[in-house]
């Protein structure tokens, strides 16, 4: 990955917004504009995967140290860089990680890493959360400090969020802000909500074993498959009825194996999913319950099982004074249309560790251009409005200033 990536001869005409804040973001927007869409696309082209980001953290150390800023490179990968000084410091959070999937786009950018892909728009985080940076670094004064926060693994669960609260990324930090692609969202567009925004998510994986046998004398033996259509119907059912169908909380499974032949009852089953919840309480009431219910439906059946529940990450709870700080950002960065409900997602994001420690929020940025079909994230197909990127670093920069009451 190259530092100096050439400047896109094809990059969309953006409209900067001048005035809409302090002159110096105005300043930094029109001589570098251009520059966050090609750190943006060579992210693009060579991604990486959950803690494999040794090129992307390489690429913002040096974008940050050629600015005369001062990171410090966490262990594995990922870094944080503070600008400012005390007495109050706010957090901007990016992640850096790709998804293993193969993009199916003809950008001249396109991911050249088979089977990796930015496919979730961490690559616009990073390339944002570094022209947020540089454009506050370039500030006559600020009121407070700003710490960036550049999180590897987000990905994959528990995420990253542990390994930078682990290496003390949050000491001394007052509130965090971090935005998200939302590609149902229009550019210009920040979707905020006071609560959850974001659901908890657990796995699930349930392993079945029998004597087997032959299906014609399924009395003799432990019938696997019969029991894992039990669990596979009955454990959705039972949690409706013994979880507050306030709380959102849902079951999916996403993988079933048992069998080869026939006529044979198999020794092995697998069943996997995810469990999702909105509500912080019911997601710490899950796991006994779970157990409980699949202890009382195999019962009956005589198979062997073991069941792991691998709790993952805590829903994104936006608390009310942060929500607002970020909604009035977005406005007075890219006017008064800018800031938009926005519902909550049953997909989890590993911010959520960060709010167990820190009061902040999650913004949702628009990147669809308003033209043609929406390609959701996590899809091949997925690609953004690069006109969103300098919605995205006002944004944030604007957050900043308003969390330290600059």
């Amino acid at each position: 990955m190259t530092l100096a990536a050439p400047r896109p001869a094809s990059a969309p005409v953006v409209d900067l917004g001048a005035g809409n804040g302090p002159e110096w973001i105005d300043r930094w927007l029109a001589a570098h504009a251009d520059d966050v869409v090609s750190w943006r696309r060579s992210l693009h082209a060579r991604p990486e995967l959950a803690r494999r980001e040794f090129e992307t953290t390489r690429l913002c150390a040096e974008v940050l140290t050629a600015a005369g800023l001062q990171p410090r490179l966490l262990p594995g990968t990922g870094l944080i860089c503070d600008i400012g000084q005390e007495p109050r410091t706010v957090a901007l959070r990016a992640d850096l990680d790709a998804l293993p999937l193969t993009e199916h786009t003809d950008a001249s950018y396109t991911s050249r890493v088979p089977g990796v892909a930015h496919m979730c728009g961490h690559d616009a985080h990073t390339a944002m959360l570094l022209g947020a940076g540089l454009a506050l670094a370039s500030a006559p004064s600020l009121p407070g400090r700003v710490r960036l926060v550049f999180q590897p693994a987000e990905e994959v669960q528990p995420g990253g969020a542990l390994d930078v609260i682990a290496a003390d990324g949050l000491d001394g930090v007052d509130r965090i802000f971090a935005l998200h692609c939302d590609p149902r969202l229009e550019v210009g567009k920040v979707g905020t909500r006071t609560g959850a925004i974001t659901s908890a998510c657990d796995m699930l994986e349930l392993r079945l074993t029998s004597p087997g046998g032959h299906t014609s004398r399924p009395h003799l033996t432990a019938d696997l498959v019969h029991a894992l259509g039990t669990v596979i119907t009955g454990l959705p059912d039972l949690l409706s009825r013994r979880v507050d169908p306030r709380s959102g909380t849902v079951l999916v499974w996403g993988a079933v194996q048992a069998g080869h032949a026939a006529n044979a009852v198999p020794q092995q089953g697998m069943l996997a999913g995810t469990l999702r919840t909105a509500e912080h309480a019911t997601w710490n009431e899950l796991e006994p319950l779970v157990r409980s219910l699949v202890t009382a439906l195999l019962a009956p059946t005589g198979v062997g099982y073991v069941l792991e529940h691998r709790r993952g990450v805590p829903p994104v709870v936006n608390d009310a004074v942060s929500a607002d700080l970020l909604a009035r950002a977005a406005e007075k960065a890219n006017g008064p249309a800018a800031a938009v409900g926005t519902e909550q997602s049953s997909g989890g994001e590993d911010f959520g560790w960060y709010l167990e420690h820190v009061p902040g929020a999650m913004g949702r940025l628009g990147v669809w251009s308003g033209v043609g079909e929406m390609s959701d994230i996590h899809q091949p197909t997925f690609d953004l409005d690069e006109r969103a990127l300098p919605v995205g670093v006002r944004t944030l920069v604007h957050a900043a200033l308003a969390s330290l009451g600059g």
